[in-house]
């Protein structure tokens, strides 16, 4: 099965088009080598999803025939990721929750920079 079609199959990603973005953009290896979305998944094949900042594990136990549905998930793939990189996720993405909610959505703008200035 093409990697972009396993991907979204096994729910990792919402629609086949991201998981053939993510794809294209190197952000998925299998067995620590970059592939294209055309790239032919095995059973026992290691598969790493990059999410900043860290890459999540899978090792692939089962190719489904279709998409399936979510419970039917844990008998196809397995998380290997360590629990150290799963608790710098979770804090990190709650960093991130904090500042949206507060307004701050990443880098200032211009005219948020001169602001910055006139007051200091």
């Amino acid at each position: 099965m093409r990697l972009d079609k396993f991907l979204w199959s096994v729910r990792i990603f919402k629609t086949r088009s991201l998981a053939s973005k993510e794809c294209n953009s190197d952000h998925i290896k299998i067995n620590d080598l970059i592939c294209k979305p055309s790239k032919t998944v095995q059973v026992g094949d290691e598969i790493s999803v990059r999410i900043k900042p860290i890459w999540k594990s899978f090792k692939v136990i089962e190719i489904p025939k279709s998409r399936v549905n979510a419970k039917l998930v844990p008998d196809l793939i397995i998380e290997t990721t360590s629990k150290e990189d799963l608790e710098l996720l979770t804090s990190v993405q709650e960093v991130n929750r904090e500042n949206r909610f507060h307004g701050i959505k990443g880098r200032p703008t211009k005219k948020q920079r001169r602001d910055l200035d006139k007051f200091r």
